[in-house]
């Protein structure tokens, strides 16, 4: 594997982990939303993720992160009966997104801390070659 290969992995991991933090961020953004109609709610999102490492194993590239989609949760969304809200349909009831907001914080910590993994792994990856530069003087 080249030496530069781990920048790319560390990298795709990245822009991954950003993708992460974006999703869980538009849906802790969207937990409180009501609407009186279940076609127009907001269902939480999460990304898909696949580990690439088929060109890595014949040596044509690294391996690394690949980001499939982005996919709706299949959990029920919430029914409230709130008759005096004015989203309320005509039984009374809002519909409240899927999003579990202490599911959301916990995904949050867990993007949050695999980025500075790579963060970290790009930072040391940086120091070794550099370290590696400076045998020869």
């Amino acid at each position: 594997m080249p030496l530069f290969d781990i920048f790319d992995i560390s990298g795709s991991a990245l822009t991954a982990q950003s993708l992460r933090l974006n999703t869980t961020a538009s849906n802790l953004a969207n937990a409180d939303s009501v609407t009186g109609d279940p076609e127009d709610t907001y269902r939480a999102r999460e990304p898909v993720f696949s580990t690439v490492f088929d060109g890595a194993r014949r040596g044509e590239a690294p391996g690394g992160v690949a980001v499939l989609g982005v996919v709706e949760r299949e959990r029920p969304l919430t029914m409230e009966y709130r008759p005096e809200h004015p989203m309320a349909n005509e039984d009374g009831y809002v519909y409240r997104p899927n999003v579990d907001p202490v599911e959301e914080m916990a995904n949050m910590i867990s993007a949050s801390r695999s980025f500075e993994a790579n963060v970290e792994v790009l930072n040391t990856s940086k120091q070794m070659m550099l370290r590696t530069l400076s045998l020869g003087e």
